[in-house]
């Protein structure tokens, strides 16, 4: 099942299909989902959203984020039959659909750009990192923790080993692949697809995730340092990872037309 937001007036041959993340289906979460193909739709970009074989009104089994690729191949075809004069699709993925999107990118030339919300790269070695620097550092530099320490508020025992437990997994170094047991860790695999797929892409981060902790500290890697520059990254501080709030939700959909439209639509070399 697919739904197509069609512009009264196409700006661009360019259209944008929302690959989603899981579990979840073509609304998402808030309804992002419809009211970012309705926004775009009226600034004159079609788009597309859809869900899975497994998901919301699709038919077959459940599929994790890296058995998509033939559901987004579908989409894609589904969006040029539909519409006349469509040149290529910029996939704009939350969370493993960015993931998702990147992995399949490589593969249809059809793909002239990608748009990545807090791209999920989780290791168990990175998540552990992520959540000792921004969550129980912050915790220890926080006036109320230390109040209700003192109070008797805090289980210290139990914490001191949940932060302990946090810094082994941290320093594995051998941990940083992915619960598939796969040779290259995720972050690997995403930063190849982004080589090989060899279109532009841009990241999108809430400042209220650890998913978007974790990304950032795999593109500031001397491995990332000349394909993932941060200051070219869109922020949105306040947000959550979902992009809960009205604002948020416009800002996202403001970002987003705006790359869009700057896209250069010259054809990908095969």
């Amino acid at each position: 099942m697919g739904i197509l937001a069609l512009p009264e007036t196409a700006v661009t041959r360019l259209g944008v299909l929302v690959v989603v993340g899981g579990p979840q289906y073509r609304v998402g979460s808030h309804r992002q989902f419809v009211l970012l193909a309705r926004a775009l739709a009226k600034s004159g970009v079609p788009c597309m959203r859809f869900d899975y074989r497994g998901m919301g009104d699709a038919t077959g089994a459940m599929r994790d984020f890296e058995s998509v690729g033939s559901d987004i191949r579908a989409a894609v075809d589904a969006f040029h039959a539909s519409v006349p004069g469509l040149s290529g699709v910029v996939l704009w993925g939350l969370c493993d659909g960015a993931t998702a999107a990147t992995f399949y990118a490589p593969s249809d030339l059809r793909v002239r750009g990608l748009m990545l919300l807090n791209p999920w790269v989780k290791t168990e070695a990175g998540e552990a990192r992520a959540y000792l620097k921004h969550y129980y550092l912050r915790r220890l530099c926080s006036r109320s923790f230390w109040v209700k320490l003192l109070r008797g508020g805090v289980a210290l025992r139990r914490s001191l080993g949940e932060v302990r437990g946090a810094a082994l997994k941290a320093r594995n170094r051998s941990d940083d692949l992915d619960n598939r047991g796969d040779e290259s860790p995720l972050p690997a695999r995403l930063r190849d697809g982004l080589v090989r797929a060899g279109v532009p892409w841009t990241v999108l981060l809430s400042g209220r995730d650890y998913v978007a902790r974790e990304f950032e500290q795999v593109a500031s890697s001397a491995e990332w340092a000349t394909l993932a520059p941060l200051d070219h990254v869109h922020r949105i501080p306040p947000a959550d990872h979902t992009f809960s709030s009205a604002v948020w939700r416009d800002e996202v959909a403001s970002a987003t037309l705006k790359w869009v439209l700057g896209l250069n639509t010259t054809d990908r070399a095969a």
